[in-house]
């Protein structure tokens, strides 16, 4: 016993309804004991500590624990909302509803960045006032739909005739830098888990160990000390088996970067495949339309057959039952009210993502013969969201760069030569159903294939999809295209309309003006503070008036006709 409490163990046993609130299940009961344990262990060690440096690295220690361990909660409580199974059957469900009914097939709904992002904005404010998710959810996914109805109704898609090419390109990069962002959080998080991991920066030490040999130490006179390892790590029993391995994993995260590195690779030489002249050109085309699937089924089995042996971790299958009707009556007054604020918010984000996206589609530089439908193609998203709300599955809207890539996938190309460079110039569309129809058929029979064998694939493989999306969304785009102007000799600039019109100092000072646009939005999308993201929707609809009012103050008007008028 003592002042120290030598030799004191406690034992508690929390009870707790089986049907649980998220808020009252055992970890929220038990956390009281589990403090108070905590602090007499941490306390412990404080005092066994030899000098300040080890007692500073202690308390820095247990605060990045605490923070770690406050992290994968929430990403557990959020995952269980937005799992594999339900991406499934919300997207089977909400893609054949949009390619019967909507007046513009080719485009494709998923569920994008920015409502990955409104979505976790919606979980935090549950946190905060403890509120339950799959209401909240619904009530926010009604009001949205009631919104876009209205805007349906009343003809405010008409709005877009001041959204130019500007906005659809800046709204596209910043999809392409988001999926890069989340691309770099996994490769950080998997660097820092395994390469970085305690076994592998150890002072003065190089630990070696896997799950059948036993701990290897090389012993250096010049460097050892007894007290620079924490032996303890080691020999201790993990509470999950999973978890059993506490070494050093550095080849995981060199696998992970190679597999994530190795799809991109072969993705996009595939994508462009069709300029090289090996195989005949129905080949080429072929492996140029199927470069995405060639590519992650390849790396797939590189990483898990060719590379069993190396750790790797792979997306979890949760098998829950999906349709659970909302219950509406656990919110208050002030709480449907409040979830119209955040309707009305997400419904601009809908507005304006689903009616950029029918743009890009819809430009002159497609050669679609059937016409946009803006309004009966919102309609259709508000009623098909409505229902995904009400079982908790996830929203969905049109979306870039798959629609305009499924645009291409249909479409006859050409290639024309001027002044020695190669240009792509779409010849004629197949505008049809049956694409969008068969894809969402396979969609949904491929959740027959859960767990096995879609968890074979790599989450490596998962992010290098996302570079993919990322690089390939980037043809086309003007934006990007006179951003590398700025690192390219002058004499090597391609004969484009706005170069032969447009002095180099007013191309270079209207980039300027949409690179702080993007930084901007990326400032707001990717905030550590959730309620900022909320601003998100309003800045995007803010593109336009900074577009028509601001820029033209900078820029003369027959310069902006060059380098933003119509798709050329």
């Amino acid at each position: 016993m003592g002042s120290t409490s030598h030799e004191v163990r406690l034992f508690v046993l929390v009870l707790c309804p089986s049907k649980e609130k998220g808020t009252k299940n055992a970890l929220e009961t038990g956390r009281t004991f589990s403090t108070l344990l905590a602090d007499l262990e941490f306390r412990q060690k404080l005092l066994e500590a030899h000098s300040e440096d080890e007692f500073k690295r202690l308390l820095s220690k247990q605060a990045q624990i605490l923070a770690d361990e406050q992290n994968s909660v929430e990403k557990r409580l959020l995952e269980n909302h937005t799992d594999v199974k339900r991406m499934i059957i919300g997207q089977t469900i909400g893609g054949l509803i949009y390619v019967v009914l909507s007046g513009q097939p080719l485009m494709i709904l998923l569920t994008t960045a920015p409502l990955a992002i409104y979505i976790k904005i919606i979980y935090n404010i549950c946190e905060d006032f403890q509120l339950d998710f799959f209401a909240m959810y619904c009530c926010v996914g009604l009001w949205n739909a009631f919104f876009l109805i209205c805007y349906s109704l009343f003809g405010v898609s008409r709005l877009m005739r001041w959204s130019t090419r500007s906005t659809e390109e800046i709204f596209a990069l910043f999809i392409s830098v988001a999926f890069c962002v989340d691309a770099t959080q996994d490769v950080i998080k998997d660097f820092a888990n395994n390469y970085y991991s305690p076994g592998c920066m150890a002072t003065g030490l190089e630990v070696l160990r896997n799950e059948s040999e036993p701990l290897i130490v090389p012993y250096s006179p010049r460097n050892f000390s007894p007290d620079a390892f924490d032996y303890s790590s080691v020999n201790s029993s993990p509470a999950h088996p999973e978890q059993s391995f506490d070494g050093c994993r550095r080849e995981s995260s060199i696998l992970f970067l190679f597999l994530m590195l190795g799809t991109l690779w072969l993705g996009v030489s595939l994508y462009n495949f069709n300029k090289t002249p090996y195989l005949q050109a129905s080949k080429r085309e072929a492996l140029a339309d199927y470069a995405l699937p060639v590519a992650v089924l390849v790396l797939s089995f590189v990483g898990s057959f060719l590379f069993k042996d190396v750790h790797l971790e792979h997306f979890k299958y949760d098998n829950t039952r999906v349709f659970n009707l909302a219950a509406l009556d656990k919110l208050s007054v002030a709480a449907i009210f409040a979830c119209m604020g955040l309707g009305f918010s997400l419904s601009l984000l809908f507005f304006m993502d689903q009616n950029i996206t029918s743009a890009m589609v819809n430009n002159p530089c497609n050669k679609l013969k059937k016409g946009p439908a803006y309004h009966l193609d919102l309609f259709v998203v508000a009623v098909l969201n409505a229902f995904l709300s009400l079982f908790g599955l996830p929203w969905m809207h049109a979306t870039i760069p798959h629609s305009p890539l499924h645009v291409r996938s249909l479409a006859d190309v050409e290639e024309r030569v001027d002044q020695g460079h190669v240009y792509e110039i779409i010849v004629t569309v197949r505008e049809t159903r049956l694409t969008g129809m068969f894809s969402h058929i396979l969609i949904g029979l491929s959740i027959l294939m859960l767990p096995l064998p879609l968890a074979y694939i790599p989450t490596a493989v998962l992010d290098g999809l996302f570079l993919y999306m990322a690089v390939t969304a980037l043809n086309g785009n003007q934006m990007f295209e006179r951003i590398t102007l700025l690192f390219m000799e002058q004499a090597a600039y391609p004969p484009n309309h706005y170069i032969r019109r447009v002095p180099q100092r007013k191309i270079h000072q209207f980039t300027a003006c949409q690179v702080l646009q993007l930084l901007f939005m990326c400032a707001v999308g990717f905030s550590p503070w959730p309620y900022i993201k909320m601003v998100f929707p309003i800045l995007l609809l803010v593109l336009m008036p900074f577009r028509h009012k601001v820029i033209p103050k900078m820029i003369e008007k027959k310069f902006l006709d060059a380098l933003d008028g119509e798709h050329q």
